[in-house]
This record gives structure tokens, C-alpha cells and sequence, in this order.
């Protein structure tokens, strides 16, 4: 048994009682059918033989399941809502107080439930994340000229020392050079593709990755590194401008993006960048051919890691790149995502069945995503 789910008694308790409590806590995977879905689903309950549990998004599809086409287990609001919210609306009443573990039990949410949730989710516990969002607070008021000694008591912090040395060991500096800090805010966002990270500094939209790609936390270090910024939880005008336009897009009413992005990376990939952005929407294009117009002629592998370095998914449109044949290979979110992303501007668009290499091959060659194909590591 996988020591990040709960007992499997417990498990099956859950999933044949439809307790939305556990959604997001783990997944129910359908032997005899493919498929995998959250534990409230509402669909006829399988042979308790037939059911296998998963503790991740990811997990199920390298195991090879679809996700349920009737409980959407990728879509918005996977049935957090029966305590996520609760805890949510906890930090924007007080974001400055800490909250105990024994506050979470009183609000009717375990300790352990939420610590590996946001453990999964966010890529640290919910102590930490919390402790990094009250610094995001503490920063910005810091950035308004609030006095330090006020702001570290604002924060629950009981001396000055106490807020200061929590400061520095989150953003490497005092909290008097807070005008020095780079600060990363991110957002998680929910879409019918699954969850995305976000994250913009002041300037612009540096992140937009899937929260399950396995390469995440190395996009994230290598941003952080780029920019000598801070990831810390919490919203800017720009991730609320991109939350917008992502809607939009989803929804078939936008076909391009008009949020700014911070893209640090060497001069080839910022070529390989600005050229995925001048595809147009609707269109693709193979590796060879985007390598040709750049003038860099059989530099196609350079060019799929380029892509595959891609640190923003959908505005920096590494998704319309395909092979020279017409069929889709390498996305670092998952062939069947990239599939979802191409038939959706399809539909939306007005030419979207001609690539621009002035061949019509379409989409062909695409199936269900394999755990194979989840595992091609090249792309972006």
C-alpha cells in the first residue's frame, strides 16, 4: 500500500459511500473499464476486485486510466470544496494569524489530510505554505513603507528577531531590503485539463505549468534560480489578467493572450520562444519546419529541448509543434493534454486543420495516452 493514501478499509469506505471529503485525497482507478475517478463519483460502484487506488492525478495515467468523462476528476473544484473552501476562506478572514492544527480539527478538516494535500498540490505542507503566504503578505506591506517592527506583529510574529530571522530565511535578505526581494507569486489554477501552477512577478507571467508534470519542481528551482526570486503563494494583477484569459480560452472565446511574460533563458531559447508564439492559433507546425524558420535548418532536436525547457504552457504555444509525419509526440504535459489543446482550437478557429508547413495531415496517430507515451521525455 502506497504510504501517501489512507488506509485502503478507509479508501473503500469512502468511495462506496461517495464522500466528497476525499476527493483530491485519492483516486479510484476501474480495472474493467480504463477509467479512474473521484471517490463521490456518482456512476455505478465497480467489484471492490476490480478497483485499484491511486494517490495522484499523475499516478493513474502511468498506470494507463482515463479520466471519468461523468465526475471530471481533472476538472475545477474536485470535490475540494467540502473543506479546501473552508480552509481558504480561513486565511483571507485572517491571513496573518497562524492556524493550529487543532483550529484545522475544529473547522472539520484532518491535520494529515491536509498536509499531504498540500504536500501534493503545492509541493510543500500546509504549515509551510501557510508560513509562505503570510511572508508574501509581510512583503507587500513592507513594499507600502509599513514599519517592520508592525508587520512582523501583524504576522503573529512575537518579537522583531522572530520576524526577521522567518523573513530572511524565506527570502535570503533582510526584511530592510524588501525592495531587493523577487518575489514569484503563484496561484494554483483548476482547468478542464487539470490543475496548473501560475506564477507572476511584478512584471509579468514567468509560470504556467501542470501541477503533475514530472519535470515541475525542476522548472520551478531553475525559475527561481534565473530571476534570484521567491516562489510564494498569493495573487497580482497579472495572475488575476491570465485566470481571466485562460477562462476565455477554455471556453472557445480567446485565441490569443494579451498578459505580459517574464521569460528568462539563453538567446537560443528565447528565439525558439518567440517563434512557438508566432504560431497561429488553430495552425501547427513540425520540428523541422519551426527549425527552418528560425534559419537553423536540422537543429530540430535543439529546438524540442528548447520546448521542452518551456516554462509557460499555452500562451508560449509549445503544444502546436508535432512530428513531420502529422502525429503528435513529446509534451511535457501529457500527449493527451496536448491532443485536448489542438482539438479545442480546432473547433474554435477558422483554420485550424492546415498546419503551416502547407500539408493537411490533421491529427493522426493519436490514441488514449499510454503510460509509454506519458514517459517521452522531449518537448514541450
Amino acid at each position: 500500500m502506497n504510504r501517501n493514501l489512507p488506509k485502503e478499509t478507509e479508501m473503500e469506505r469512502a468511495t462506496y459511500g461517495r464522500d466528497p471529503s476525499y476527493d483530491g485525497i485519492f483516486f479510484v482507478c476501474v480495472k474493467t473499464t480504463g477509467i479512474f475517478c473521484r471517490p463521490s463519483c456518482s456512476a455505478r460502484k465497480p467489484r471492490k476486485q476490480n478497483v485499484l487506488y491511486r494517490a495522484s492525478v499523475r499516478d493513474c495515467l502511468l498506470d494507463g486510466f482515463r479520466p471519468c468523462k461523468r465526475c471530471r476528476p481533472l476538472a475545477a473544484g474536485n470535490g475540494e470544496s467540502q473543506w479546501l473552501d473552508g480552509v481558504l476562506a480561513r486565511f483571507e478572514t485572517s491571513p496573518g494569524q497562524r492556524i493550529t492544527d487543532k483550529e484545522l480539527q475544529s473547522l472539520g478538516v484532518s491535520p494529515h489530510w491536509a498536509r499531504r494535500y498540500f504536500r501534493r498540490n503545492f509541493g510543500m505542507t500546509f504549515q509551510a505554505y501557510h508560513r509562505a503566504q503570510r511572508m508574501g503578505l509581510a512583503l507587500e506591506q513592507l513594499r507600502r513603507g509599513e514599519d517592520s517592527l508592525a508587520v512582523g506583529f501583524d504576522q503573529s510574529y512575537e518579537s522583531a528577531s522572530g520576524f526577521r530571522d522567518a523573513f530572511k530565511r524565506v527570502f535570503g535578505l533582510p526584511p530592510g531590503q524588501s525592495d531587493a526581494v523577487v518575489a514569484i507569486h503563484t496561484v494554483r489554477l483548476d482547468t478542464p485539463v487539470g490543475p496548473l501552477v501560475a506564477g507572476a512577478t511584478d512584471k509579468g507571467v514567468c509560470l504556467l505549468e501542470f501541477a503533475d508534470r514530472r519535470a515541475f519542481q525542476r522548472q520551478v528551482a531553475t525559475l527561481q534560480r534565473l530571476l534570484r526570486g521567491v516562489v510564494i503563494p498569493g495573487r497580482n494583477q497579472h495572475l488575476d489578467r491570465l485566470a481571466g484569459q485562460l477562462s476565455e480560452y477554455f471556453d472557445g472565446q480567446r485565441q490569443s493572450f494579451s498578459v505580459p511574460l517574464v521569460t528568462p533563458g539563453t538567446e537560443f531559447q528565447q528565439r525558439v520562444w518567440g517563434a512557438l508564439r508566432r504560431i497561429p492559433f488553430g495552425q501547427t507546425i513540425s520540428y523541422a519546419e519551426l527549425a527552418r524558420r528560425m534559419g537553423r535548418s536540422g537543429a530540430q532536436r535543439a529546438v524540442g529541448r528548447a520546448n521542452g525547457d518551456n516554462r509557460i504552457a499555452i500562451l508560449i504555444p509549445c503544444h502546436r509543434v508535432v512530428k513531420d509525419d502529422g502525429t503528435l509526440c513529446g509534451y511535457g504535459g501529457g500527449l493527451w493534454r496536448k491532443k485536448h489543446l489542438l482539438d479545442l482550437e480546432r473547433t474554435a478557429g477558422s483554420s485550424g486543420d492546415r498546419p503551416l508547413d502547407g500539408t493537411n495531415r490533421g491529427l493522426s496517430g493519436v490514441t488514449d495516452e499510454s503510460p509509454k507515451s506519458l514517459r517521452t521525455p522531449r518537448g514541450g
